[in-house]
């Protein structure tokens, strides 16, 4: 299932997209375009495949089949992926943010962020220092730029992860369930900065399970189960009608429990 619009090049372009582990079929095919400044919500069970389907669009897992393209790019053709070193240069154009934030525990905050921009994007330290603490401020945390990642809440931790990203100066960011290792009270703090995101026009792709965050930030919602996009379309139609029973179905246990 697609969503296109015409005379504009897609930022992610996804054809007959194919992974297995063994003998475990996990993505079975999977067509679809991410635009420029389109917010993509990935939801579906546990087990549909998102965070591999995710995944596969920066070259951490390796398809088998099919062909990714992003940032006008062939990542993968086919089983075929692009070499490292240009697969690297790619990395830096599609940020991550993961379910555990990955902070090196003995940098402060800021030498977290600038870390990548001095010895990847050949910044001097005054340069990434101005960078991250402009970022610092962007996602409310200029008072803990000297702070240790073991001194910060859940919430604090996945925000630096953020601002880690984008100091890579991403053209697309990509979130595998950025809340889910939150506490509840935290989830509000982490989604703020990733509507702000969404706000200044970030391409985004996001797998989660917060279904209001899908309903008021998403363009496309995207249904993933089995292995494949089963519906996709706007907040409002995956919501209010969707056309699946699937979908009904996983809505609908999803949304008593909220």
């Amino acid at each position: 299932m697609t969503i296109t619009q015409p005379d504009i090049a897609a930022m992610i372009r996804i054809r007959g997209l194919r992974k297995s582990f063994g003998e475990h079929v996990v993505l079975n095919g999977i067509d679809f375009d991410v635009m420029p400044s389109q917010v993509v919500v990935i939801i579906g069970p546990s087990g549909s495949g998102k965070s591999t389907f995710l995944r596969c669009c920066n070259g951490l897992e390796q398809a088998e089949g099919g062909l990714v393209e992003i940032c006008g790019q062939t990542l993968v053709n086919e089983g075929r992926m692009l070499p490292d070193a240009k697969l690297n240069a790619l990395r830096e154009e599609v940020g991550m943010v993961f379910q555990s934030f990955n902070l090196f525990p003995h940098l402060s905050v800021r030498d977290n962020i600038t870390l990548g921009p001095r010895k990847l994007r050949g910044l001097s330290p005054a340069q990434a220092q101005t960078e991250a603490d402009a970022l610092l401020h962007k996602v409310g945390l200029t008072h803990k730029a000297d702070a240790m990642p073991a001194s910060l809440s859940g919430g604090q931790k996945q925000r630096v992860a953020i601002a880690r990203a984008l100091a890579m100066k991403p053209r697309v960011m990509l979130f595998d369930e950025p809340t889910s290792a939150l506490d509840p009270e935290l989830v509000g703090e982490v989604l703020q900065v990733m509507k702000l995101l969404a706000s200044e026009g970030m391409t985004m792709m996001v797998v989660t399970h917060e279904m209001g965050f899908a309903k008021e930030v998403a363009d496309v919602v995207v249904v993933m189960d089995g292995g494949g996009i089963i519906e996709s379309g706007s907040p409002q139609t995956i919501f209010t009608k969707p056309q699946q029973a699937r979908t009904r179905e996983f809505l609908q246990a999803v949304l008593s429990r909220a």
